[in-house]
């Protein structure tokens, strides 16, 4: 991880970015006066830590796992595990 200071930022942005792109730096912190302000990281990293789990939660019955269970024939059938 590597810091730089606002004004060394504004001047190399171009360079951070491709170091950043490239893989050559996870990240860069961007301090002002002296303090860390901002994080430059890829992009494709920040959409990985996005991901959400449980997106159609709410969106289907609730179902017991009695209820689970009694499907197992007629998908056994389905998939030809089972004879009619």
């Amino acid at each position: 991880m590597t810091t730089v200071n606002m004004l060394e930022a504004k001047t190399r942005l171009s360079q951070l970015v491709s170091a950043v792109e490239s893989g050559a730096e996870d990240e860069i912190i961007i301090a002002r006066d002296g303090k860390p302000a901002a994080r430059l990281v890829p992009l494709s990293q920040s959409q990985k830590r996005g991901m959400r789990l449980g997106l159609l939660e709410g969106q289907f019955p609730p179902m017991s796992l009695e209820d689970f269970n009694a499907l197992d024939e007629e998908v056994a059938k389905l998939f030809g595990l089972k004879e009619e």
